[in-house]
This record gives C-alpha cells, sequence and structure tokens, in this order.
C-alpha cells in the first residue's frame, strides 16, 4: 500500500493556515523555491511566531543601552569611549543530534553576532544541562558537547570562562546547549545590520557554501523529534574554527577601515535570512544572483543555496566604490569574497540565475539572460511573519521527578538524613550538581587573550579590560526546579541570581540577555510556562533595573514522551569600576568574622537537597521579594566599595552549609559557626531561600557591616569566625513550627563537624564519579562553576 506524499508546505513544517497566510502576503501561490525561504524565516527560531507579542512586554531600554533588542546582539557603553557587546543563544536541538558539532557550531554563531556588531569577542560561557549522569547517552553528550565547545573557542583564540553544568532528568531526551558570548567595542565602532542605500553591493564573504545545514538551527530548532532520529544528522551544521578566526580579524578590519555599510552573520535560514532581515530593517530590497554564490560542491538546488546554514559566512553592504579595498581586505585574510546582489529601492527579495553565468552585470542590474526565480516582499518574510496568538493554560499541580535513584517520599534510611549533618554535606558537595566543574573546564582555555582575572571555578568570570581600571564580570543562572513548580518565580529567581554573582564581586550589573528554553508552544500548558516565564524575566528585570538587551527563545525542547523543565537561562554582564575593589567567594585568612545577610524561609522544593532526600507532597520553594533582593545587591556593592568586605558567596545550591564549605575549600582554611535555627534544621542548612549572603568581614568591620546592612533594611548576625581545618556548624535557638516538608530536618540537632580535607575530596571526586570518567582530579583547590 502506497502512502500519498504530504503537501510540499507540510513537508517544510508549514501548516495550513500559514500557507494561506503566505498567499495573503505575496497575492498569489508560492512556487517551491519561495516555500521553502518562507519554511525557514517562519520558523519558530527565526520569527518568534509564538514568543514576538510576549516578549514585547519586557523591559529593554537604559541610559547606558547603545544597541538592544532586534540587533544582533546588546551593546552598552561601559565608559572610556568603550562598549560591551554579549548575547546568549541555543543550540539546543543539534546537539541532541551531533553533540560535537552542534556544541561548536553554537560557539561559533555567537562570536559571530557578537563581532558582526564590530565588536572583538574577548569570552565565552557555557550553560550545559544533560539527564542521568550515569546514563550511557547522557555520557555520550556531555563528551561530545563539551569537546565541541572546548575545541571551536580554543582553537579560535576565544577563552571560556564560565557557565554551568546541571544534570536533570527532564533533560534526558532534550539536552540544552546555551552559549554566550562577550566582546569589547570602541565608540563610532558600532556596526548594524541594515541594508541602507539602494545601489549598493550586497558582499558574501568566509566559507563557501554547501549542503550542510540545511534548514539545520531553524528547521530541527521549531519541531519536537526523537532524539535518536538518523534523518536529522544531515541538518547538523559543520563548523571551522579556523576560518572562523579569519572571518573575525577580516570583519574587524573591514569595519575599523569604514568599508562597509553595515554587516550581518549568516546563521539560521543562511543567505535567506541575512538579505531578507538587512533589507526589512532599512526598508529596501534585494537582487540576489544565486549563480554569483560561492559553493564547495556541484549540483546545488536554488533552495539549498538559499536556505543553507554552512558556517563561517558573513553579509556586507558595500558602496560599489570600496568594493575593490573589501576584496582586498578579504583576500588577504583567504576568504573567499564575491558580490551577490543589489540593494533595490523596491522592498522586495528578488532571487535571479541565469544557469550559472551570472544574473547581475557589472552595474548590478540584471543581465538579459537572467530569470526570476523567486520573489517576496522582505517584510513577508521579516517583520511581519505570522504571529499565533497561543491559547494558554495553567497545568494541574505536579511535582517534578525525582533523580535517578531518589524516592518518591522522604525516608530515614538515606545518609542525608538523620543524626548527622555532616553526612548530609559530604553528599551535596559530591553530587552531580554541585561537585566541582574542573573535570569539564579544564579542557577549555581560559586565559588566552590574557584578560582573565577569574577564570571557570569560582562563581562569576571576571575579564580586566586592558588600558583602564575596570573590568567585566558575567554570570549565567537559570533555575529549571523551581521553574517546574512555579515558572514565573523560576524566571525571576534566575535573573536575581545571576545579577547577585555579579554584584557580590563589587560590580553593578549593566543588562540582561536570556535564553528561554521551554517546551511545545501549541500544548496550551506548555504556552503558559512561557509566559509566565517572561512574565517573571520582566518583573524581576524592572525590580533589579536591569535592562533586557536581547537573547533568544528555543522551543520544542521535547522528546517523544517528555519535555523539559522551564529553563530560562539568564545572563548578566556587570561593571567592577576599579578591579582592585574585586571581592571573591574564597575565605582569605584566620579568625575573621562571618556575618550573615538575610534570613532563611520555609521550602525545600526545588532544592538539592530535596533532589537526594526526596519531596514532600506539601512542600513548596522559598518566596522571593525582589525588593529586598534590590536591597540587598545594593547594600554588598556599597559594603565591597567601603572596604568592608574580605570574601562574599551567596546562598543558593546545597543552602547555606554548602556555600560556606565552598568559601572554605577555596580558601583553604575551616570556620566554626553558631547558626540560628528557625522552623528547621533542614531548612537552616541546606534550604535555597533566595536572598542571603554570607561575608567574611575583619572583626574591627563587623559592626559597620551589620549597621549598613541594617540601613538597607536587610537582616544580619555575626554567626562565626574563619579559621583551623574544620568545618563546625552548631546550632542554636528554637524550632518554631514545623510543616511536612520541615519535620524531616527535625531530627538534625547535633552540630555539623567535618573536615575541610574531607569536604575537598568529596568536592573534588564528584562529577567524575557520576560521569564514570576514569581520571579523578587531585589538583589545587578550584571552585564549582
Amino acid at each position: 500500500m502506497t502512502v500519498d506524499a504530504p503537501p510540499l508546505h507540510r513537508a517544510l513544517g508549514l501548516a495550513d493556515v500559514e500557507l494561506d497566510a503566505i498567499r495573503d502576503r505575496l497575492g498569489r501561490d508560492p512556487n517551491d523555491l519561495e516555500l521553502a525561504m518562507f519554511s525557514v524565516m517562519w520558523s519558530e527560531h527565526c520569527s518568534y511566531k509564538s514568543s514576538r507579542p510576549l516578549l514585547r512586554t519586557l523591559p529593554t531600554t537604559g541610559d547606558d543601552v547603545v544597541a538592544g533588542v532586534g540587533e544582533q546582539a546588546g551593546v552598552i557603553a561601559i565608559g572610556d569611549g568603550l562598549a560591551v557587546a554579549f548575547k546568549i543563544e541555543s543550540h539546543n536541538h543539534p546537539s541532541a543530534v551531533e553533540p560535537y558539532q552542534g556544541a561548536a557550531t553554537g560557539v561559533g554563531g555567537i562570536l559571530r553576532d557578537v563581532f558582526a556588531m564590530g565588536a572583538r569577542p574577548i569570552a565565552v560561557l557555557d550553560a550545559l544541562r544533560f539527564g542521568d549522569p550515569s546514563d550511557a547517552r547522557t555520557r555520550h553528550l556531555v563528551d561530545g558537547v563539551v569537546r565541541g565547545v572546548g575545541g571551536y573557542g580554543n582553537c579560535v583564540g576565544v577563552p571560556t570562562v564560565g557557565g554551568e553544568l546541571v544534570f536533570d532528568p527532564s533533560y534526558q531526551g532534550n539536552p540544552l546547549v546555551n552559549v554566550m558570548a562577550i566582546g569589547l567595542l570602541e565608540d563610532g565602532k558600532l556596526t548594524r545590520a541594515s541594508a541602507d542605500g539602494p545601489g549598493n553591493l550586497v558582499v558574501l564573504y568566509g566559507s563557501a557554501t554547501g549542503r550542510d545545514g540545511i534548514g539545520g538551527a531553524s528547521v530541527l530548532a521549531s519541531a519536537t523529534f526523537g532524539t535518536q532520529d538518523p534523518s536529522k544528522r544531515p541538518a547538523v551544521q559543520v563548523g571551522d574554527p579556523f576560518a572562523e578566526k579569519l572571518l573575525i580579524e577580516a570583519t574587524l578590519e573591514l569595519i575599523a577601515k569604514g568599508l562597509v555599510v553595515s554587516i550581518q552573520d549568516l546563521g539560521a535560514a543562511g543567505v535567506t535570512c541575512a538579505v531578507s532581515e538587512t533589507a526589512d530593517r532599512a526598508g529596501t530590497g534585494v537582487l540576489v544572483d544565486l549563480d554569483a554564490i560561492p559553493r564547495r560542491e556541484p549540483g546545488l538546488e536554488p533552495f539549498e543555496v538559499m536556505i543553507s546554514e554552512s558556517q563561517e559566512r558573513m553579509v556586507a553592504i558595500v558602496e560599489p566604490g570600496r568594493w575593490e579595498a573589501v576584496r582586498a581586505v578579504c583576500q588577504r585574510w583567504d576568504l573567499p569574497v564575491a558580490v551577490i546582489g543589489r540593494v533595490t529601492e523596491e522592498p522586495d527579495i528578488v532571487v535571479l540565475t541565469a544557469d550559472g553565468a551570472g544574473a547581475l552585470d557589472t552595474d548590478g542590474r540584471p543581465v538579459e539572460a537572467a530569470r526570476e526565480l523567486a520573489r517576496i516582499p522582505a517584510r513577508a518574510l521579516a517583520s511581519e511573519a505570522i504571529v499565533f496568538e497561543r491559547e494558554s493554560r495553567q497545568p494541574a499541580r505536579r511535582r517534578a521527578a525525582p533523580a535517578p535513584g531518589a524516592p518518591l517520599e522522604p525516608v530515614d534510611a538515606l545518609p542525608l538524613r538523620g543524626q548527622d549533618p555532616g553526612a548530609v554535606l559530604l553528599a551535596l558537595l559530591g553530587s552531580p550538581n554541585l561537585s566541582s566543574r574542573h573535570p569539564v573546564y579544564e579542557q577549555y582555555d581560559s586565559n588566552v587573550q590574557s584578560n582573565t582575572v577569574a577564570a571557570p571555578g569560582r562563581g562569576a568570570a571576571v575579564l580586566r579590560i586592558k588600558g583602564t581600571t575596570k573590568a567585566l564580570v558575567a554570570a549565567t543562572d537559570g533555575n529549571a526546579p523551581v521553574g517546574a513548580i512555579d515558572p514565573w518565580l523560576g524566571a525571576a529567581w534566575s535573573v536575581a541570581e545571576a545579577a547577585r554573582n555579579v554584584s557580590i564581586t563589587g560590580a553593578r550589573p549593566l543588562g540582561v540577555t536570556n535564553c528561554l528554553n521551554y517546551g511545545d508552544p501549541t500544548r496550551p500548558e506548555a504556552f503558559w510556562q512561557l509566559a509566565e516565564g517572561v512574565r517573571g524575566l520582566g518583573d524581576a528585570c524592572r525590580a533589579l533595573g536591569v535592562p533586557v538587551t536581547g537573547g533568544n527563545v528555543s522551543l520544542y525542547n521535547e522528546a517523544p514522551g517528555s519535555a523539559i523543565d522551564p529553563t530560562p537561562e539568564i545572563g548578566i554582564v556587570g561593571l567592577l569600576a576599579d578591579v582592585a575593589t574585586l571581592v571573591g567567594p574564597a575565605f582569605t585568612g584566620d579568625d575573621h568574622a562571618i556575618v550573615l545577610v538575610g534570613e532563611a524561609a520555609a521550602g525545600l522544593a526545588g532544592s538539592e537537597y530535596e533532589r537526594l532526600a526526596g519531596a514532600a507532597p506539601e512542600d513548596g520553594p522559598p518566596a522571593l521579594d525582589l525588593e529586598r533582593e534590590r536591597r540587598l545587591q545594593a547594600f554588598i556593592r556599597e559594603a565591597i566599595a567601603r572596604g568592608l568586605v574580605g570574601s562574599c558567596q551567596d546562598v543558593s545550591g546545597g543552602g547555606l552549609a554548602v556555600a560556606v564549605a565552598e568559601m572554605a575549600i577555596w580558601g583553604g582554611t575551616g570556620a566554626r559557626l553558631r547558626l540560628p535555627v528557625g522552623d528547621s534544621p533542614a531548612v537552616a542548612l541546606f534550604g535555597e531561600s533566595p536572598s542571603r549572603l554570607v561575608v567574611e568581614t575583619l572583626p574591627r568591620h563587623a559592626p559597620a557591616l551589620e549597621l549598613l546592612a541594617r540601613h538597607h533594611g536587610l537582616p544580619v548576625e555575626t554567626v562565626g569566625t574563619t579559621g583551623g581545618a574544620r568545618l563546625m556548624i552548631e546550632l542554636t535557638g528554637g524550632r518554631g513550627a514545623t510543616g511536612a516538608a520541615e519535620e524531616r530536618g527535625g531530627s538534625i540537632a547535633d552540630a555539623l563537624d567535618v573536615p575541610v580535607a574531607d569536604l575537598r575530596h568529596a568536592w573534588e571526586h564528584g562529577l567524575n564519579r557520576a560521569l564514570g570518567w576514569d581520571a579523578p582530579w587531585a589538583g589545587a583547590a578550584e571552585g564549582a562553576r
């Protein structure tokens, strides 16, 4: 029995309603090439057809914002004639199919977004999320992705300086690979992607076009698929970091010499995206000479040439009189370069061919033999792409699945509970999500370019700005376990923690870039999660005074039978006025005071303690007070500026006990604390309620530090001193009322007392043990990412 092939538009991923909309835009039926062009430009990845109305609600303006949402990367002025460009994007689906190339080309693509703005890339951060670390496929994905990030970044000469590595069952069928890039540019060098000036030339330079990446990012990131489907493999792009390095240098030289009107990289949807978006921004059109596009293999069909996502390619808009100079620069960098079109007043994208002979003459006009293959208004492909008003419905309440091997209900048999809180702490420090990430980041070159002050291992990355006293501080964060329970809270929490990690160095957060990783937007419950996540993102950014400068929405992160937990990945860049004032998270000496700012709140849901000890049915995550968070961050920046802080660490994964243990491990000295217990010892030690800091200060500064905290309206208490070879936490005070979750920790009354050497051993060996890697790291004390 034969099965009829689906109509072409459905085979290309277009719904019937979208075909009707295309006919409406064109006033006729589209031909096959035009359908292919629409299919990639109207994909979720390129058009934001489900999320665009939500994204319009975000705060995007600020006094120092130079370029924001809608540009290839956000740009913020930082003084001294300089600006910082930064952006985060996903390469989730390609990495699920081919982990090495998916991750490598994710790095390459985000770097091009940054240097296309005129900025030299100075850093990469990678935020990675996988399923069960004991699973063979997860181990394959981790190995390939880590090698891909390192292989591309190391070769291209851009340091990988931070990020995250998270394991959770929700990512078993759909890993997340989010990559953030940061660059520096001088005032006057900002370049935008706009095809201004009818008569100007459209110049393509970089690698030749091939069949790799046909519909790669645009198609793979716009539909749910089975991860084992071999038919998806040809759609993954193939990267060449050495060609990317040449592309960086050639692009920055073209911009520095003033030879280009604008530049856009070729990523998702290839030539189609580059010419339609640049033309749409300028209100112009482009004549595309299909024959002039350099190809690496013969026999490519017109649609393949137009939508190929071959890597390391850029489009520049060039005045005719500067063409020879542009060609000379590209040839000097050994890059193929060709004029592939001309900007027109008529706002259409017109694809022409003369059967290989060249469709445009030297003046950019169609030759007599030229045939028109496609004609589409640029705005129909870009700004006027279809937008869906999706149905939104809150799902029935559910609890996240436990980690592999964890019980559905809390049980007393686990060493994580009972009489010895030290055993709990050792288990947490050795767990896959809290142990040292050194086995991963040792594969990355984090010091190339010699700007790195604080590399992977101790919270936020710090990069000096040569020729100034300033430094950039960058962090990523995404709280999916909380987002699975409350997507608004998960997104707001992610913003708060990323900003807090920047603030505790003394830096002022400048702006937010976001990668919103969610499920199938055609499911009302999944769209509700996205809508709530965007609302939380906006509320937190407004409360903390940081604008959203751009980012990426990655939907359809689902495999058959499962969807990821809502994962709003947040990247923040901050500015430190004087790098000499930088504060780190490691204890700096003995006999110093330890001050706790903020207070624990009830709730263990979404915590690493819950992941190991089990979930209580009626438990929920702690609340987040955004106004208190704003005051907390203002306080710590002021305290650092006044010279009151020796070291500082925020309370996050694993709670207060893990925060203090990390400070001890990294500083090579112990500590003794007397910790007042509120609702329960488990909450006090291992709860992850936000807006809390552990601050080390000289004893003579402790009163001033406490006074400053109270001035900001914050709870504060000196709880201990540094020194010795052990971490000791004595629990004091009454317990108050307990609920279903808190009672689990009610029996933990003994003091926590563990040698720092034991803490370090558990923390150093945890990741290797979880992934089955052979050689455990036994190097000097470094911090978990």
